[in-house]
């Protein structure tokens, strides 16, 4: 289904996360030298975008969501992925995630996205009227004022090299 134009900055905000996993999947495993720039990027993306992403998710489509029952598990499931992530995100801000524990992110983080998109965005693009679309499209643009627009280029030690 065509993503409604109310989610498209969510979804845009999901392929620059997507991307994320999608590099650090290809680069394992993730040598002792260049940990440090994956977590550092890692906690970038975090902090310029996904902490204000997951604000508004929180603060506006979640509880448009959870009006309906059939999709207040999937929220609830949502809302816990939230908090595993937010503490993974945190241990890569302090240095403390090991190689493996980054790999175990981007796979969390990639499903998350995916049940997203896949669940979540499809049942409300047909639950919602094209109003209430408007009027979430309209709380979602402004609880996401604050996110970065930019896409966090790779620096060196997290590049993607050819195989």
């Amino acid at each position: 289904m065509l993503r409604d134009k109310s989610l498209i900055p969510l979804s845009h905000q999901h392929q620059h996360a997507l991307a994320l996993c999608v590099r650090i999947d290809r680069a394992a495993p993730i040598g002792d030298a260049d940990l440090t720039a994956w977590r550092r990027e890692a906690a970038e993306l975090f902090r310029g975008e996904i902490a204000v992403h997951f604000a508004a998710e929180e603060e506006v489509l979640f509880p448009a969501a959870r009006r309906f029952k059939e999709l207040r598990l999937l929220v609830e499931e949502l809302l816990a992925d939230h908090v595993w992530l937010r503490q993974s995100f945190a241990q890569a801000e302090t240095g403390r995630m090991p190689a493996a524990e980054l790999s175990d992110l981007a796979k969390r983080l990639s499903g998350h996205i995916r049940k997203e998109e896949r669940q979540l965005f499809e049942r409300l693009q047909k639950l919602l009227s094209r109003e209430e679309r408007a009027a979430l499209g309209e709380a979602l643009a402004d609880a996401l004022k604050d996110a970065n627009q930019t896409c966090i280029l790779p620096n060196e030690a997290t590049r993607l090299r050819p195989r």
